[in-house]
């Protein structure tokens, strides 16, 4: 045994420009010099940052395809596929062969380059292959020796925190659980280990679990640049020890896929509210914890390394700090519309290159290793059976152990227990198989299915089609071929189809193409409420389909029609077709010039091209689950988003059609709701339970949650000559409208606050005399008028020029007039221009409320939107109590009781059917005594009883009420029964 220290190695690569990328005319950001990358502010040449690595990789330029298509170095600085391999994944290899366990990182957003670098393409094999193809080349070398091998292959994937065989696809909701071994550390259980005995039968398998991990990416409407893969290849090499004994050692390669490591920005939520990205996220943010503790500890500071926070960081504990050689490249793309990505992309493997592993060669003889598994697992059953809990296994990264939690502490043990003692008979039974039984029962997983070579062959000869997907691994991989006659498409909730498709928007019946005798192709949506594009515009009735056609089938569903007989009889050159060819056609036909831009142009281009499709997937959701609310996108100047420089972002507004609110959401928190309301439709369309509360609804936003109004400019120019400004402003909201007006005052003072007047004779010619000197003023909000009636909480924030935080002025509710009288002094010593020449934005911010009237002249729901759910019902009783909590004028019992009735008409659950009969006994009891007013708070408890006998009980005090005098109060507390 032998324990070898050493820090991480990274590497960092940058790609040559992509199509868009040169479509966008971008300009190149990277600079690399030896071992050094610096990456260069596009908005400011002289703001740069420059990072020092194990190997930095210049691939931007310089090579040239040679014959067989490799792309050869034509200078000294270019990277070929074979310089890297051999710095980075012959490494990783040798570890291997020496007994250590190894990890290899591949790092970066999405589309940076990490599958160039990690699989290749073509001729240009990437560092797997290459690794792969070497390490059986060594096998048979060694053969002759009288040693055996035993190389087995396991691939996974991790989606929001659920870890999923890619070797053995489960159906259904949830994964693999993921388990702790003293020895192993964490693992997932059960996970498929195949037994391979070439580099073919590995690419075989890596080609069957991308493929369904492709079939899971579109039948779950998932999104692969949020999914880590870890392709797991263990090798096992026996052998005679110096003793005669039979030794094994054991080296587990990990190949490590990380998700698009795209910025994680803040969402704006707060308290317990979703925590927005959900596990979508987490992985990857966890890792980033992991890694900055680690460098902590490198650097001799004390700090917790949260590996149990996530399921990669569990799985990967080895690999970062534990028993592992680890190296790790970071793809970059040169492009300055990536900017943002790529300075977060090298930060984090800035930190990652300061963590130091322990590894440790994996080398027993096999009588050892049955030894102690056996004596391990009587261990263990002694200790079930005594029921004494092992604290330090429950608590291994020092978290406390809560008394309170000892039995559910204690069942969680015992289970990992139990989970421990099946993986070492597991690993018991392996060790006593021969090499020759291993690979005869491996041999099944081996057999092809008649059907795939079907399909390669059909595909040759008959028009088919096959899926387009974000990431390019997972294109072309499903495969339609389409038969003489009719293929009707549709969902598997309906008829069956001969062609199923799942996801937002897809109808029982969706679509029938026709292959006629003819040899032409037709398309059909069955009906008008069917979407269909072809080459990005919508379809009505029968097209006609030409060879490359894109195809896109509702929402999410993207596909491209291939007709072999056509091509071969068409002189047309046909382009590729690639997903974000087939998106940036549909954006063009909605009206978005995607050709040449350039700076913040391209960037908007970019962004609008990630968001659009997203929109409209997040509505077609939406309309399928009855949520009642629309998205839109909006383009918002960064004046409004209180920045005096930069480029309009691009945001969403979600508009809920129930009640009228509005919220405006930053692109980065609307993608990560949107992650959240695909796993509900997932949870949909798997008949599964799908509905959450409505503080877990990504659907739905608090009424607590602050929106902007709107924002005023005001200019700090006066300054500049020591006079006063008293101004009137247009206060304007997202879409440049006004939405009312403030009266604000800029007065210069002297140091005691004293102001100016006329007789101070304190004006300047020019704002030279003033540079230098110190200058003092107060700033005031006096008020705001006319803003529109639906909002409380009303207040006003803006920073000053150098202030560290954000001013405010008092809340104001109630009124549509505010009067803040707000004023603060501020001193400059001295004054400088950008004070002078500055603005200062004024932000009105406040929270929507609702104002229900009467329910009689403005119903929650009338009789025409009979609809489906208990949802409304949840919603009306909300918007009464709200209304009962905010002193409403009326309600009218009558109708509410009503339409709840007509709405569901006995198809209510217990607790909302308790809330209609409350209301009913309640206008039964009130007419029984003549009695025309009820109070609000009554009402409330009513809503609120746990039980109908609590109910009753609160509906018997209805006599002892006193009649308000309602007629004089305008904010009574008082429902009327009409």
């Amino acid at each position: 045994m032998s324990d070898v220290d050493g820090l991480i190695k990274v590497a960092v690569r940058v790609r040559p420009f992509n199509k868009r990328e040169k479509a966008r005319d971008s300009k190149c950001i990277i600079q690399m010099k030896g071992k050094i990358t610096t990456v260069v502010n596009p908005e400011d040449k002289d703001d740069f940052k420059s990072y020092t690595y194990d190997h930095s990789y210049w691939s931007f330029d310089g090579g040239k395809e040679d014959a067989n298509g490799y792309l050869a170095p034509q200078n000294d600085k270019y990277a070929d596929q074979q310089m890297v391999y051999d710095d980075m994944g012959a490494s990783v290899l040798k570890n291997a062969w020496a007994g250590y366990n190894a990890t290899l990182f591949a790092y970066g957003q999405t589309g940076s380059g990490k599958s160039w670098s990690v699989i290749g393409y073509g001729a240009n094999k990437g560092i797997v292959p290459m690794l792969c193809e070497d390490l059986f080349r060594g096998i048979k070398e060694k053969e002759s020796e009288g040693n055996t091998f035993e190389v087995r292959f396991s691939m996974l994937e991790i989606y929001n925190e659920d870890v999923h065989d890619l070797l053995n696809p489960k159906k259904g909701k949830g994964g693999l659980k993921v388990r702790q071994h003293p020895k192993k550390g964490f693992y997932a259980e059960n996970l498929k280990s195949a037994l391979v005995t070439s580099y073919q039968e590995i690419q075989d398998k890596m080609e069957e679990g991308t493929l369904n991990r492709t079939i899971a990416s579109t039948n779950m409407n998932a999104t692969s640049s949020r999914a880590h893969t870890i392709v797991g290849i263990n090798f096992v090499q026996k052998y005679k020890n110096d003793a005669g004994q039979e030794t094994a050692k054991q080296a587990v390669i990990n190949l490590v896929d990380l998700a698009g490591s795209e910025r994680v920005e803040s969402t704006g939520a707060t308290g317990k509210r979703l925590k927005e990205g959900a596990g979508i996220n987490q992985s990857l943010s966890m890792l980033g914890n992991c890694i900055s503790a680690l460098a902590k500890q490198s650097q001799g500071e004390s700090a917790r390394v949260p590996y149990r926070d996530s399921t990669l960081t569990k799985l990967l504990m080895n690999a970062l700090g534990g028993n592992s050689k680890t190296v790790m490249i970071a793809a970059i793309s040169p492009a300055d519309i990536n900017y943002d990505e790529t300075t977060s992309t090298l930060r984090y493997a800035d930190r990652a290159k300061q963590i130091k592993t322990k590894a440790t060669v994996n080398e027993d003889p096999t009588d050892k290793l049955l030894r102690e598994l056996k004596a391990e697992n009587e261990r263990l059953k002694n200790a079930v059976s005594t029921g004494k809990v092992d604290t330090d296994f429950i608590d291994a990264d020092g978290d406390g152990v809560d008394d309170r939690d000892a039995a559910k502490i204690k069942k969680k043990w015992e289970e990992e227990m139990k989970a421990r003692m099946m993986e070492n008979e597991k690993e018991m039974l392996e060790m006593k198989k021969s090499y020759e039984e291993k690979l005869a029962n491996s041999k099944q997983d081996f057999t092809v299915d008649p059907k795939f070579k079907k399909i390669e062959e059909d595909k040759k000869t008959k028009p088919h089609m096959i899926n387009l997907n974000m990431d390019p691994q997972l294109s072309g991989r499903i495969v339609h071929i389409l038969m003489a006659g009719n293929n009707t498409i549709g969902n598997r909730k309906g008829e069956e189809s001969k062609i199923t498709m799942v996801g937002p928007g897809m109808q029982e019946t969706h679509a029938t193409i026709s292959v006629l005798k003819t040899g032409k192709v037709n398309l059909k949506p069955y009906n008008t409420d069917c979407r269909i594009l072809v080459n990005g515009s919508a379809i009505q009735g029968e097209t006609t389909l030409c060879h490359n056609d894109r195809l896109v089938f509702g929402s999410t569903q993207i596909w491209v029609f291939q007709n072999p007989k056509e091509k071969e009889a068409s002189k047309t050159v046909f382009p590729e077709i690639t997903f974000d060819y087939a998106q940036e056609e549909i954006a063009s036909k909605n009206g978005l010039d995607m050709g040449k831009g350039g700076g913040d142009l391209s960037l908007l281009q970019e962004d609008l091209l990630e968001v659009m499709p997203a929109v409209e997937e997040a509505n077609s959701i939406s309309e399928e689950l009855d949520k009642r609310v629309k998205f839109e996108i909006m383009l918002v100047a960064p004046q409004m988003l209180g920045k005096t420089l930069g480029k309009p972002e691009i945001h969403v507004k979600m508009k809920n059609l129930e009640n009228g609110t509005e919220f405006v959401w930053p692109k980065e928190k609307f993608l990560n709701r949107l992650y959240m309301m695909k796993e509900m439709y997932n949870n949909y369309e798997e008949e599964d339970e799908w509905d959450v509360s409505e503080e877990d609804d990504p659907f739905q936003e608090s009424l607590d949650t602050e929106v902007h109004i709107g924002t005023v400019q005001v200019v700090l120019q006066p300054l500049a000559y020591n006079v006063e400004l008293k101004e009137q402003l247009e206060i304007t909201n997202y879409k440049a409208s006004e939405v009312g007006l403030m009266n604000v005052e800029i007065v210069p003072c002297d140091a005691t606050g004293r102001e100016f007047t006329e007789a101070d004779d304190m004006f300047v010619d020019t704002p030279d005399e003033l540079l230098g000197k110190d200058i003092h003023f107060k700033f005031r909000i006096i008020n705001c008028r006319g803003l529109p009636n639906r909002y409380a909480d009303m207040y006003c924030s803006y920073e000053m020029y150098l202030d560290q935080d954000e001013t405010a002025t008092m809340k104001i509710s109630d009124t549509s007039n505010p009067d803040f009288n707000h004023e603060k002094m501020y001193s400059f010593t001295p004054a400088t221009k950008q004070l002078q020449k500055g603005n200062c934005a004024v932000h009105v911010r406040g929270k929507q409320q609702l104002k229900i009237k009467s329910v009689m002249r403005k119903p929650v729901c009338t009789a025409t939107e009979i609809n489906r759910s208990n949802r409304n019902v949840e919603v009306a009783i909300n918007i009464v109590i709200h209304s009962c909590n905010s002193g409403t004028i009326v309600v009218n019992l009558r109708e509410v009781s009503f339409i709840f009735y007509i709405l569901y008409m006995g198809r209510l659950g217990d607790q909302m059917q308790q809330h209609v009969d409350g209301v009913r006994k309640l206008i039964k009891e009130a007419e029984n005594i003549s009695k025309t007013r009820v109070s609000t708070s009554m009402l409330k408890d009513i809503m609120n009883a746990p039980s109908p006998d609590q109910a009753d009980m609160i509906i018997r005090r209805l006599a002892d009420e006193p009649d308000n005098d309602f007629a004089s109060n305008k904010e009574s507390s008082v429902c009327i029964l009409l």
